[in-house]
């Protein structure tokens, strides 16, 4: 039998919720007055910020979020969150967070996989410092080159630049929405990645705070600073305010195209040669494979389908005859090509209907809103028809499974594991991205969460080894999770090898040297070394 509350005790419980208020009040207002102390002129910082008893706080912290899981009524919420509209907004920020002793999480775009941007596990209280408002954009036809702000998306750069030249474009994401801030830092991949590397292989300069509330530009904060922060990780060195990014041609004419191949189609021996292909094919192709289960036309059961796509850079006349000649296995005609050009080519392979224009990049929201988990490999060496048959029998038994194979190559290759803190080179055939998408609301995400990980299992003899490969901006924190007291190198490197290989180490120096208090961390931060 349950007792009843006594009322002392409800006395005591509404005593302790009204003192978490007023501790909550506290913070903010003490946050606020020392942002007017260290800004150069009184600014109404009241208006940035919002906490959870405005109805605007939800709407803004679940505005940017991707994966609805992180977002969930269980997972912990930030005191408040920090919008600033001035650079020197984000520095009076840090130099406060620091005083006053609170944690802070910065997001630039929301698309970090495990939330880590806007979520904290591991301390509280917590704030978050949402860079939205942050989204200036600067493009110089002349020298080809743009200074970008964090808050900003790839998606309005893309427009940005297509708004003064047809035939420049830059090497970044495939989605949209990606906030420039955190995309960069983790490498920024895309269609282009094959004729001219990263978005981090295309950075001139950057602007950033440090630990110490500084801004400083490439020549301030010295090379080393420079090189962790394009492809680092983002939250680990400081807040990314701006970055110059370089210019690149792209033709008046590109090619598009989506062949999808059933496993009655053939779907394996033809993913088994794509393999053996996309990894050295013209690099001004770029074929990417979207697999999942599918009904089988009008049958009961279901199918694996593989799609096949692509962006060509030039016209589908040589499209055809490269395809003709390096993967005839694909079945590749005329009638799958569509001529358009390169920023429609962006609208395509972010999954848009054919008739949307451009404009609506400028809206920056994300077109794809889920509960999900979600792991990453690299595979150096192509995986038996064997192997993927194994794969396909666990994909049919996940209720809505997703893989996405990126080739490497071409361009990527020239590139030494060192030159930047992405380590994922030459002799890499593709990645691989594993999703398992669910419903928002499910009851048991459990079974989901523990599916992906026994796909993840099954790959492992196929995948990179010694250290099996992980991408840094799909975060994945199976892989190893920081504790509130254990931020320790041993305990990090289970994690950092993955991302980051032998440069963990160099990147780990660099922390210790421009962040030794850790000021900037989150669950798989880069530890600075003990003092």
């Amino acid at each position: 039998m349950i007792s009843p509350i006594t009322p002392l005790q409800i006395l005591v419980l509404l005593l302790s919720t009204l003192s978490l208020k007023v501790s909550s009040l506290n913070l903010q207002e003490s946050f606020v007055q020392c942002l007017n102390q260290n800004s150069d002129r009184t600014y109404p910082f009241h208006t940035t910020i919002y906490t959870p008893n405005e109805p605007s706080f939800t709407t803004i912290l679940d505005s940017l979020a991707m994966n609805l899981r992180c977002i969930a009524p269980s997972t912990p919420k930030p005191e408040f969150i920090f919008t600033p509209s001035q650079d020197s907004h984000v520095q009076a920020a840090v130099i406060c967070s620091k005083k006053l002793g609170i944690h802070l999480r910065v997001r630039s775009g929301g698309h970090d996989y495990e939330g880590l941007s806007y979520v904290s596990e591991i301390e509280t209280p917590f704030i978050v410092i949402d860079l939205v408002k942050l989204r200036g954009i600067n493009v110089d036809i002349k020298t080809k080159t743009a200074w970008v702000q964090s808050g900003a998306t790839i998606g309005e750069v893309y427009y940005r630049i297509y708004e003064k030249s047809s035939i420049l474009g830059f090497p970044a994401g495939l989605c949209t929405s990606l906030g420039v801030g955190g995309h960069i830092t983790g490498g920024a991949y895309g269609t282009l990645m094959r004729k001219y590397g990263l978005g981090v292989d295309n950075v001139l300069d950057a602007r950033i705070v440090d630990a110490n509330g500084k801004i400083l530009d490439r020549k301030s904060m010295g090379e080393d600073l420079f090189w962790a922060i394009r492809g680092g990780g983002g939250g680990s060195f400081g807040i990314l305010l701006w970055w110059q990014i370089k210019l690149v041609p792209v033709p008046p004419t590109v090619t598009v195209f989506t062949v999808t191949k059933t496993l009655e189609q053939g779907a394996t021996k033809i993913l088994h040669r794509w393999q053996e292909v996309a990894p050295y094919i013209d690099e001004n192709l770029f074929i990417r494979v979207i697999i999942q289960p599918a009904k089988d036309g009008n049958k009961t059961q279901r199918t694996i389908t593989t799609s096949y796509n692509a962006v060509f850079l030039g016209e589908s006349r040589t499209l055809l005859q490269v395809i003709k000649k390096s993967f005839p296995e694909l079945g590749l005609t005329r009638k799958d090509c569509q001529e358009t050009s390169w920023i429609k080519s962006v609208l395509y392979i972010a999954g848009f209907p054919s008739t949307t224009p451009p404009e609506i990049l400028l809206k920056g929201k994300p077109t794809f809103k889920n509960s999900f988990k979600a792991k990453s490999d690299f595979v150096r060496e192509p995986i038996p028809e064997t192997g993927l048959e194994g794969l396909w029998q666990r994909l049919l038994s996940e209720d809505s499974p997703l893989m996405i194979w990126n080739p490497y190559g071409g361009k990527m290759s020239e590139f030494s594991e060192s030159d930047s803190p992405f380590p994922h080179r030459n002799g890499t055939l593709y990645k691989i991205q594993y999703l398992s998408i669910w419903q928002e609301g499910e009851k048991n995400v459990a079974k989901h969460v523990d599916w992906i990980r026994k796909l993840y299992n099954y790959m492992s003899p196929y995948v990179s080894k010694f250290p099996r490969e992980a991408y840094v901006n799909y975060r994945d924190l199976d892989l190893g999770i920081n504790t509130k007291n254990s931020t320790s190198y041993i305990e990090a490197s289970a994690w950092g090898y993955r991302y980051f290989k032998g440069n963990f180490n160099k990147l780990v120096k660099i922390k210790t040297r421009v962040d030794p208090e850790n000021v900037f961390r989150h669950e798989q931060s880069i530890p600075p070394l003990p003092v």
